[in-house]
């Protein structure tokens, strides 16, 4: 098959429905390159609480787009649009199959749907919106952000400080919110995408394997781990690593601000909460086909799909 004609899949889910087994089990059976859709699997040093995976497993199987940002960094969407399509060119000409695997359901979007054309960044004007919220606090220009653009201030988390320093500039640079802004529609995905998504059939199931998972990270390390990211001094809570679930949840322990019990439930429970908002995209998500985790023709209806 030419490079023009190579395939690209998908494996969308919830987070600990089974997307890493099978995309591995896929891997065995055809030559892929996984590249990874992930905002947390991108960071350093943050391995056992994203359930990362190992050296061997990406040894095996080369993997993309992990461990290339620092926790004290950022990626934007649009970095990672950019770095897929080039990803993608690159693994075809290898003649290989490019395999997309993860749970940041924003980055499939944009992907898929392409990014609306938002203005660049204004240097001079995020000056004076960090000045302002020095002397206001995050909270007060999150009610600001409010007024302007409620369907983005219902969407950012007034402990945001970098989104809500965006969507500010967007309005006082160019009089339109960012809600406007993002109704445009962006350049297409340059490439076909053969859409699955993995989920247990049970959601008491997929609670069931979160917890099981969050436990099993507390006993590999995941508070050590945490530790050596709250010994730093350029870290902190509110960067887009440190708000990564679980992460969050054990820093403010270590930072005295909950119990150990305290950090486990509400580590769990945030997880169930990603997991539910995950599958919430995903059932409203077109063009994609279901695989139950615990299904035996899973793989079977994958390589039906593929014609090498």
């Amino acid at each position: 098959m030419s490079r023009r004609n190579l395939p690209v899949i998908s494996i969308m889910g919830p987070t600990a429905s089974g997307k890493t087994g099978l995309a591995l089990a896929l891997a065995s059976k055809v030559p892929c390159e996984i590249i990874s859709v992930d905002s947390a699997l991108i960071y350093r040093g943050m391995d056992i609480g994203t359930a990362k995976p190992t050296a061997a497993e990406m040894q095996a199987v080369p993997h993309w787009l992990i461990d290339i940002r620092d926790p004290a960094d950022t990626y934007s969407v649009a970095e990672f649009r950019n770095d897929v399509v080039k990803l993608v060119a690159e693994i075809q000409g290898r003649n290989k199959l490019p395999l997309l695997v993860g749970g940041t359901m924003m980055y499939f979007n944009a992907l898929i749907n392409g990014i609306s054309p938002l203005p660049k960044s204004d240097e001079v004007i995020r000056a004076s919106i960090n000045a302002e919220a020095a002397r206001l606090g995050w909270n007060e220009m999150h009610g600001q952000l409010k007024a302007v653009d409620p369907v983005s201030a219902a969407r950012i988390h007034p402990n945001d400080p970098q989104r809500i320093t965006r969507a500010l500039e967007v309005y006082r640079s160019t009089g339109r919110n960012l809600t406007s802004w993002q109704g445009e529609k962006g350049e297409p995905c340059p490439f076909p995408i053969v859409q699955f998504a993995i989920a247990p059939e049970d959601r008491a199931v997929l609670h069931e394997r979160i917890a099981q998972r969050f436990e099993l990270m507390l006993q590999n390390g995941f508070v050590e781990e945490v530790e050596k990211l709250c010994a730093r001094s350029d870290l902190h809570e509110d960067l887009p690593a440190i708000r990564s679930v679980g992460y969050r949840q054990v820093w403010q322990y270590l930072k005295g601000q909950i119990s150990y019990a305290q950090m486990q439930e509400k580590g769990i429970i945030a997880t169930r909460q990603l997991a539910k908002r995950q599958l919430t995209w995903l059932r409203g998500w077109p063009s994609v086909q279901w695989l139950d985790t615990f299904a035996d023709d899973n793989l079977v209806k994958i390589l039906s799909k593929i014609t090498l």
